[in-house]
């Protein structure tokens, strides 16, 4: 497995410190997200899962703890729009150039709006898809959401 990725590149020609880190993926995990927070030994709410969706028809990246749901309520309101759909998975790989399981809001084909949960702020660092399946960065969230051009807002459903 190669440790360098469209994302990592990203991150070295940013100047933003990261730590890879190589875990066996498990293809058949029920929650991607969670099988690599227990792999690589991290709280589920360090572990933050790339997801694609659609506001008003327009694609956006959404990045969340990969133990909580996006509530598509307030994901359509952070970005101004009335309502947001999940992208659909062959459309997500197609616009960012990576594979389910794999996608990273780093070095993604073409930049999308992006929207980091603000809960993730508070943490000094967290692990995000380094662009491949079985690959995390550890990286500062404030630098990764910088990297991106992210809001920073309330986008996970109430427990």
């Amino acid at each position: 497995m190669s440790r360098t990725t469209r994302a990592t590149q990203a991150l070295s020609k940013a100047g933003i410190p990261f730590t890879v880190l190589v875990y066996d993926y498990d293809p058949n995990a029920e929650r991607i997200g969670l099988q690599a927070a227990e792999a690589i030994g991290a709280h589920p709410s360090l572990v933050l899962k790339t997801l694609m969706a659609e506001v008003d028809g327009k694609p956006v990246c959404v990045v969340v703890p990969s133990d909580r749901e996006v509530s598509m309520k307030k994901l359509a309101a952070a970005f101004g729009g009335k309502a947001a759909v999940m992208m659909k998975p062959a459309t997500a790989e197609k616009m960012t150039g990576y594979v389910v399981g794999g996608i990273s809001p780093f070095g993604q084909k073409k930049a999308v709006p992006t929207v980091f949960e603000q809960t993730a702020m508070t943490e000094p660092l967290v692990y995000i898809n380094g662009g491949q399946r079985g690959l995390q960065v550890q990286v500062s969230p404030r630098d990764a959401s910088r990297l991106t051009s992210a809001i920073v807002a309330a986008v996970v459903a109430d427990r």
